[in-house]
């Protein structure tokens, strides 16, 4: 096993300024994303779209590397490039969602297990093969009257060790999401002791199976009041009681932490982001691995037209300089305007 490969990855994904597009909805949640913009998702519109971000000039400056869903890893531009050929070739590294999205967990009513770890040893295999350097696996936590019980988190802390130690043996660096939900009607309080519970869970179930935690990446929820809370917090308040509970939790041989977006809006993240990082040094890069709030803008700038191409990918590169400002605490909300 290559730890030192995968090490290098890790440390490629989080460089200085730079962070991950998550661009690895799966069909139905592409489908979702295009109606929205009154569009019929289609596997043709739903490549010319990903050509579009993978094509930006400049992205590379601030973008480290790109999850890819598998549908995407077998399409190719317009020249017969794969897509990730094409992402390696513009400075950005390739990688890939392994997990088969969230089921109910038996026996537990409201909550959920990520499902995928049959077959993932020769899928993960296969996607070696193909070029792809990292992968990622999301669990989901949800918070609630009782919720999450100890069952739930070990299930998906467990789903999660094991993934990441078929991804090492497969020579892939494994970002390992554990996602406590920002719905519901917890307080910054509630969040802040859910997400340490999971997790130390997380790196507890890291350590049972092996995993080379320098050859990982982490990435977690901001600390945040649930999206019905009648409480509020602000962005340094964020902050703060984020990096507190990933200092308690977060072994510091791991190199980076990627934040996910999680229903907050694009600039909700890139203002939180950058609140975290003014904080001053810590021991792990303080990134950022966002989906919708990278490309929200461009799905919308685009909205199926082929006319407004450079236009999406403006709106995508803008968002993708901000986020890299935040990433190194330099991000001036004024420039949203």
């Amino acid at each position: 096993m290559d730890i030192t490969g995968m090490e290098e990855t890790a440390r490629a994904l989080v460089a200085s300024g730079k962070g991950v597009l998550a661009a690895d909805e799966s069909t139905p949640t592409m489908a979702k994303r295009l109606s929205g913009i009154g569009l019929e998702s289609t596997e043709q519109l739903r490549r010319a779209y990903r050509e579009i971000l993978f094509t930006t000039d400049g992205l590379s400056e601030h973008i480290g590397g790109v999850i890819l869903y598998d549908e995407t890893v077998g399409q190719r531009d317009p020249d017969g490039i794969p897509f990730p050929d094409l992402l390696q070739r513009r400075g950005i590294v390739p990688g890939i969602k392994v997990d088969g999205g969230t089921r109910p967990l038996a026996g537990f009513p409201g909550e959920v297990a990520t499902q995928g770890l049959d077959g993932l040893r020769e899928r993960l295999e296969d996607y070696a093969l193909l070029g792809l350097r990292f992968a990622k696996w999301r669990a989901v936590i949800r918070v609630g009257d009782g919720l999450p019980t100890d069952a739930c988190v070990e299930a998906n802390a467990h789903e999660l060790a094991r993934y990441a130690s078929l991804s090492q043996e497969a020579g892939l660096t494994p970002i390992v999401e554990p996602e406590v939900l920002m719905d519901g009607q917890h307080d910054l309080e509630t969040c802040a002791h859910v997400t340490e519970r999971v997790l130390r869970e997380v790196y507890a179930q890291l350590g049972r199976q092996r995993v080379a935690l320098e050859a990982t990446l982490l990435k977690p929820n901001m600390v945040l009041p649930g999206s019905e809370s009648d409480s509020t917090a602000t962005d340094a308040q964020i902050a703060r009681a984020t990096v507190e509970v990933l200092r308690r939790t977060v072994p510091a041989a791991v190199p980076g932490v990627l934040f996910l977006s999680g229903g907050q809006s694009d600039e909700q993240a890139t203002a939180r982001l950058d609140a975290i990082n003014r904080l001053g040094a810590q021991p792990w890069e303080l990134s950022f691995s966002f989906g919708r709030a990278l490309q929200a803008p461009v799905l919308h700038a685009w909205a199926g037209n082929e006319a407004n191409r450079q236009a999406a990918q403006d709106a995508l590169l803008k968002r993708a300089r901000l986020n890299g400002a935040a990433r190194q605490g330099r991000y001036d909300a004024q420039v949203e305007q």
